[in-house]
């Protein structure tokens, strides 16, 4: 196994593209299980923890650009108020240890459905930024995820930042594991209200193929609200809104069954954490003043 060490990012998508086949580091927190395990021997591993503007944010006027490699740690500390979903997320991944290492960029590198970073990138809007000696462009993070452990990455792209929409209203992430820590999420839920567009988006990890949006119980939710005069009145949400909204949200999981759940309890925990969440960020909207519809 070969180690490439490139001191520049335009160094490391020269090296990606004379070996396309390399599989990048950074933090390694999922590499290097794979390889310890023999899960994955590749020819070639690409290291870049050199490249400094991988580890660099900024915060624009609507969005936050998160270099690649920016530890969850960093999110956690530094980037909570602009991005609380993906920052409540970045509570539950792992240990101290693997928070201080791994990053969001791995994540989306990884692409695995139950991936903690996923639902709230997805409920919150983001594109990412990939690039290679070709140019780069920018994928809608709902279509980043091709299948299980698939991503949209060409051969020769690399990971450059994540564009993430600054938060507009409350976010909540909700994760069920078969214990509080160090734990691969059994299902996920994360949910964002975006008052200036009056809509609300969601993200479900670890309950289809790879980490989805529940559409259909967006735009149900999206109508009732703008039907009932919720966001002008700060009424509170019915229960009948609430839990036809959890049942849109389950019938969204395409779930398996395995040693860490069924499918019939993923789907289960996704419709109760939907309600929950909704009720959450709901509140903190209208700051307990809302008013019975």
């Amino acid at each position: 196994m070969e180690f490439l060490r490139p001191a520049s990012w335009e160094e490391a998508l020269a090296a990606k593209a004379e070996h396309p086949a390399a599989v990048p580091i950074a933090g390694g927190t999922d590499v290097m299980v794979e390889i310890n395990f023999d899960r994955r021997r590749p020819d070639h591993l690409l290291d870049l923890t050199r490249i400094a503007e991988l580890y660099e944010w900024r915060t624009g006027a609507e969005t936050v650009r998160l270099g690649a490699s920016v530890p969850y740690t960093w999110i956690i500390e530094r980037l909570a108020a602009e991005l609380p979903g993906l920052a409540i997320a970045a509570h539950t991944v792992g240990s101290p240890q693997i928070r201080n290492r791994g990053s969001v960029g791995g994540n989306l590198g990884a692409a695995s459905p139950a991936g903690d970073a996923h639902p709230a990138l997805l409920a919150a809007g983001a594109e990412v930024e990939v690039a290679s000696v070709r140019g780069s462009r920018r994928i809608p993070v709902e279509e980043f995820y091709t299948g299980v452990k698939r991503n949209a990455l060409a051969d020769d792209e690399l990971i450059r930042a994540i564009h993430i929409r600054k938060a507009a209203g409350p976010q909540q992430f909700s994760k069920v594991g078969t214990r509080n820590a160090m734990v691969i999420a059994v299902c996920a839920f994360a949910i964002a209200l975006h008052p200036d567009t009056r809509t609300v988006r969601t993200g479900i990890g670890s309950a289809a193929p790879t980490p989805v949006r529940a559409r259909a119980a967006e735009d149900f939710l999206n109508a009732a609200l703008a039907e009932g005069g919720f966001w002008d009145g700060g009424w509170t949400i019915t229960p009948s809104i609430a839990r036809r909204f959890a049942e849109l949200c389950a019938a969204a999981c395409d779930p398996i069954d395995d040693v860490r759940g069924s499918a019939a309890y993923r789907r289960h925990a996704v419709s109760i954490m939907a309600r929950r969440t909704l009720g959450w960020t709901w509140e903190a909207l209208t700051e307990g003043g809302a008013r019975c519809a």
